[in-house]
C-alpha cells in the first residue's frame, strides 16, 4: 500500500491564517496529512516556485493556495507544477475580494486552478479529500461516512421545523 499523500496549505499572507486554519481542521478531522506554509508569489517568487516544482516528490497530491488582492499565489502554483492546484480567493482589499476572485478563476488554458467561494479553505480541503480519495478506498469510505452524517442531520434540523410549524 503506497504512503498516503500530503495537502500543502500554502497562504500568501499570515493575514490569511484565520480563515486558513478552517482547511488544516478539516484535513486533521479526515485524518490526511498536511503542511500550512506561507510563501508569496511576489514577495518570495523562488522559494514558491522551488515548493511548487518538488511538491510532487516530497509527497504532495494536492496543493491548496490562499490570497487575496492580486490573488496570483494559485497561478503561479499551477505553473510550477502539475498537481491539482486549488485556489482560495480572500476576501479584503479595496474590492472586498472581487479581485482575489477574479484574478484566481482567470488561468490560461493548460494551467487550471480549481477555485472555491471566497474565503472557502474549508470547501478547498473538502475538494482536496475528495481528490485524494480517488485512490484511497480508506479515505472515500471517510467522505461517504461524512456525506451521509450531514445529510442525516439536515434531515434531524428538517423534522423538527416541519414539526414546529405544524403547531403554529
Amino acid at each position: 500500500m503506497q504512503e498516503q499523500k500530503k495537502v500543502a496549505v500554502i497562504m500568501g499572507s499570515d493575514s490569511d491564517w484565520p480563515v486558513v486554519k478552517g482547511a488544516c481542521s478539516v484535513l486533521k478531522e479526515f485524518g490526511v496529512p498536511y503542511e500550512a506554509r506561507i510563501l508569496s508569489a511576489h514577495r518570495t517568487p523562488e522559494a514558491a516556485a522551488a515548493f511548487a516544482k518538488n511538491a510532487r516528490a516530497n509527497g504532495y497530491g494536492v496543493i491548496l493556495c490562499a490570497a487575496g488582492m492580486a490573488a496570483h499565489l494559485a497561478g503561479a502554483f499551477a505553473a510550477n507544477t502539475t498537481l491539482p492546484v486549488v485556489g482560495i480567493p480572500m476576501k479584503g482589499g479595496a474590492l472586498d475580494g472581487l479581485d482575489a476572485l477574479l484574478a484566481t478563476v482567470q488561468m490560461p488554458s493548460g494551467f487550471p486552478v480549481a477555485t472555491v467561494a471566497l474565503n472557502g479553505a474549508k470547501n478547498a480541503a473538502y475538494l482536496a479529500v475528495s481528490i485524494l480519495a480517488v485512490d484511497d478506498e480508506a479515505l472515500a469510505a471517510k467522505l461517504d461516512a461524512f456525506r451521509a452524517d450531514t445529510a442525516a442531520a439536515i434531515a434531524k434540523k428538517d423534522a423538527a421545523i416541519s414539526a414546529e410549524a405544524a403547531a403554529l
